[in-house]
C-alpha cells in the first residue's frame, strides 16, 4: 500500500513538473511572438489630408517591402497632441529608431523626448524639430536652396520693371516655411531693391525691401501677413483679400512666390479670374500631380521637384545604419535653437513645362498615363 502510494506521489510530481515545463516553454513561446510582433523603426507623418505626405507614405512602404527591418507609419493628422500618442503606441511596440516628421518642429520636443528617454535614435525627416537636443539626425532637402530656385525663376522669368509681386509662406509652425522664405528672400531682395519687382502685398516686406539678410524675427513679422499655414483654402483667401485691396498698378502682369503645390494651385485660380491680371508666373514645390498637370495645362509655371524616393532611402540609410550599429554619414547640420542637428541633404529639381517629361516620367517617378496632354 505504501510503495502504490510512493509511486502515485512520484507519477502526480512528474506530471506536475511537466505541466510546468509546458506552461513555461508555452509563455517563452508567447514572448517570441511578441517579439516577432515588435517594431524596429516607427514612422510618424504629419496628416493625409495633403497629397506630399501620403506620397511619402507609399514611397516609404516601397522602400520598405524588402527589409529586415520591422516598420509601422503613423499618421498624426494635424495634432501634436495625436504625434505625441503615436509616438508613445510606438515606443510601446519596442521601437529602436523614430523617424518624425512634425506637425509643429517646437511642440514635436515632448514627443522625440520621451523616445530619446526609451535610448531610442530619432531622426527628423523634412522638418527640423526646434528647441530640443533630443534630435540624432535630420534628413532634408536643402530648404534654403528650394526657395532660391523658386526665387530665380520668377527674375528669369520677369519682363521690365515694377512687376508685381506678390509673397506667400507656409506655416510659422514649421522651421522649414522660415528657411524656404530665406532662401527665396537673398534672391529677391536685390531685384525688389533695384526696382525689378514692386511688393505688392506685405507692408513688413516694404518696411525691409532693403535688408539682404533677415533676422528671425523679421522673417517671423513677415510670414505672419503672408503665411497660408500650408492650407489651400487660407491660400484662397488671402489671395483673393490682396487682389480685392490691390490697386490697378499691382496688377497686370505680376510674379507670384507661392510656398508649395497645394497653396499654388488655390493662389492660381483666384489670380486667374481677375480679369486685370493679364498674366502671372507662380510658383510651388513637391511635384503633386494635380500641379504637374496643371504645368502641363499652363495653369502653373513651375514646381520644385523633391524626388521623395531618394528622401526615403538617405532617411532608411540612416536608420538601418544606427540599427546595425554603425554611424551614419551625414552632410551638414542645422541649429535648431538647442543643438547643431547632424543632416544629410538632397538635391532639389526645378520642373517646368519643357522639362516634365524628362524629369518626372522617364524617371519612373509617375506613369504617362497618369496625366493628359502630355507631350
Amino acid at each position: 500500500m505504501i510503495k502504490n502510494l510512493k509511486r502515485l506521489t512520484f507519477i502526480l510530481v512528474l506530471l506536475f513538473v511537466t505541466i510546468v515545463a509546458t506552461a513555461c516553454n508555452s509563455n517563452g513561446d508567447g514572448d517570441s511572438k511578441s517579439n516577432k510582433n515588435k517594431i524596429d523603426v516607427g514612422i510618424v507623418l504629419p496628416t493625409k489630408d495633403e497629397p506630399r505626405w501620403v506620397q511619402d507614405e507609399q514611397r516609404f512602404k516601397d522602400a520598405l517591402k524588402d527589409s529586415k527591418y520591422s516598420t509601422e507609419i503613423l499618421f498624426s493628422q494635424g495634432s501634436s497632441a495625436k504625434e505625441k500618442e503615436n509616438v508613445e503606441s510606438l515606443l510601446n511596440k519596442g521601437i529602436k529608431v523614430l523617424i518624425i516628421t512634425p506637425q509643429d518642429g517646437a511642440a514635436a520636443g515632448a514627443a522625440v523626448e520621451a523616445a530619446k528617454k526609451e535610448g531610442v535614435t530619432v531622426i527628423a525627416y523634412d522638418r527640423l524639430i526646434t528647441n530640443t537636443d533630443a534630435v540624432d539626425y535630420y534628413v532634408t532637402f536643402d530648404s534654403l536652396a528650394v526657395g532660391a530656385a523658386q526665387a530665380q525663376y520668377l527674375i528669369d522669368n520677369a519682363n521690365g520693371s515694377n512687376v508685381p509681386l506678390y509673397l506667400y509662406a507656409g506655416a510659422a509652425s514649421d522651421n522649414n516655411a522660415f528657411l524656404f522664405f530665406e532662401g527665396a528672400w537673398k534672391v529677391l531682395q536685390p531685384k525688389i531693391a533695384d526696382g525689378t519687382f514692386k511688393l505688392a502685398n506685405s507692408s513688413e516686406a516694404e518696411k525691409l525691401k532693403d535688408t539682404a539678410e533677415l533676422s528671425r524675427d523679421q522673417l517671423s513679422k513677415i510670414i505672419g501677413q503672408v503665411t497660408t499655414n500650408w492650407d489651400p483654402n487660407e491660400a484662397k483667401n488671402k489671395a483673393q483679400t490682396h487682389l480685392t485691396a490691390a490697386k490697378a498698378n499691382l496688377k497686370g502682369n505680376v510674379a507670384i512666390l507661392a510656398p508649395n503645390d497645394g497653396t499654388a494651385r488655390s493662389i492660381a485660380d483666384v489670380f486667374s479670374t481677375d480679369k486685370a491680371v493679364k498674366s502671372f508666373v507662380v510658383t510651388g514645390q513637391d511635384a503633386e500631380k494635380a500641379s504637374i498637370q496643371y504645368i502641363i495645362d499652363g495653369k502653373q509655371s513651375m514646381t520644385v521637384f523633391k524626388d521623395v524616393r531618394t528622401l526615403v532611402t538617405d532617411a532608411m540609410g540612416v536608420a538601418v545604419e544606427v540599427l546595425d550599429g554603425k554611424t551614419p554619414d551625414t552632410t551638414g547640420s542645422y541649429d535648431n535653437g538647442s543643438v547643431e542637428v547632424k543632416a544629410k541633404q538632397t538635391d532639389v529639381i526645378v520642373v517646368n513645362k519643357d522639362n516634365v517629361k524628362k524629369e518626372l516620367i522617364d524617371s519612373a517617378y509617375y506613369e504617362a498615363s497618369e496625366f493628359n496632354g502630355l507631350e
